[in-house]
């Protein structure tokens, strides 16, 4: 490697540097708070991040902030992939596969129509519809990257991870009531839980607080959920080809690096021949550098901002939410 090019890569380090330390600074703060007082991190590093969106302005972490709210955020999607088999979602049969498939195009073509009636562009219910059918935050965070740039994007992709992450944690407590008076047996309230419920460790946590077997079901099929993001995000690919070019007067790639990087890591992990403690590893890594780069996006943003929104978008987001839980339990009424 050249001398000029060691020189472009310490100078671009340093420029970063500040931005992306301060970020991880918020982020490992957010962690600390989620495993103390139960809450969702998303939620808590938001908050921290806004908090501190001074530094977002002109300085030394302006660029720093920027890189992490974009570049990590599409890392840790690309590394999304390792959660997900081709066995896990094969062992379920295809009805499991059908709903999934049913509930997420239904849900995400829904949202952006009541979108749309709303008054909203058709972004925010792409946004809004797909972290809620999809898996939640990080799906929100994942289309945000892929969708065209916009004035109002970040605004509004903040918006709807702290909605999205709200009523997840609501979902915990109330839905595993919900199986229990529908009466339904441990692997069908599994599939509910697991096709219902927005964040994975909120599955999780319904799940295995009902039964051993429910919360495998459900793991299993929120993960099919994880894994329609990667078509969705070659949907948002197109819809942002179909708008024209970027600022910088390229047409924007089919498909992503970091969706690329999702599906090779999800045909890699399919393989079995990468052991507990490498993908334990990279599970963990695609988690800080979501909450990091969420961390970032909370400094980008006002919050005087997010309060002009008004009563419109939470109603939008309440009623996706109900919508997926009427439609999920009309599919297994009817035999999904």
């Amino acid at each position: 490697m050249s001398a000029i090019a060691l020189t472009r890569i310490h100078s671009r380090t340093r420029e970063l540097a500040p931005g992306f330390i301060v970020s991880l600074i918020v982020a490992a703060a957010a962690s600390f708070l989620s495993e103390h007082y139960g809450a969702p991190v998303m939620l808590f590093a938001l908050l921290l991040g806004m908090a501190l969106n001074f530094l977002a302005g002109e300085g030394v972490c302006k660029a720093g902030i920027e890189f992490t709210a974009r570049t990590v955020l599409r890392i840790g999607v690309a590394l999304l992939g390792m959660r997900i088999t081709l066995e896990q979602i094969a062992g379920l049969g295809w009805k499991p596969v059908a709903l999934v498939v049913t509930l997420v195009v239904v849900t995400i073509g829904v949202s952006v129509i009541a979108a749309k009636l709303l008054g909203f562009q058709r972004l925010f219910g792409m946004l809004t519809g797909g972290a809620t059918a999809i898996c939640g935050a990080s799906a929100a965070l994942a289309l945000a990257a892929a969708l065209p740039n916009h004035p109002q994007k970040e605004r509004a992709t903040l918006f709807t991870v702290i909605g999205v992450s709200a009523l997840s944690t609501m979902a915990m407590i109330v839905y595993p009531m919900i199986a229990n008076w529908f009466s339904l047996s441990p692997q069908m309230a599994g599939i509910f839980l697991g096709a219902t419920i927005h964040d994975v460790a909120q599955v999780v946590g319904a799940g295995y607080s009902m039964s051993t077997e429910t919360g495998d079901t459900a793991t299993v099929v929120k993960l099919m959920r994880v894994a329609m993001l990667l078509p969705v995000i070659v949907c948002a690919a197109m819809v942002t080809r179909m708008q024209g070019v970027e600022t910088g007067g390229k047409r924007p790639p089919l498909l992503p690096w970091f969706a690329v990087g999702f599906l090779l890591l999800a045909c890699i992990n399919s393989t079995g021949w990468v052991v507990p403690a490498v993908q334990g590893t990279v599970n963990e890594l695609s988690r800080w550098c979501l909450v990091v780069s969420i961390s970032a996006l909370g400094m980008k943003t006002q919050l005087k901002e997010l309060a002009a929104v008004g009563i419109k978008p939470i109603l939008l987001m309440i009623g996706e939410t109900v919508f997926l839980v009427v439609l999920v339990l009309l599919l297994l009424r009817w035999g999904f």
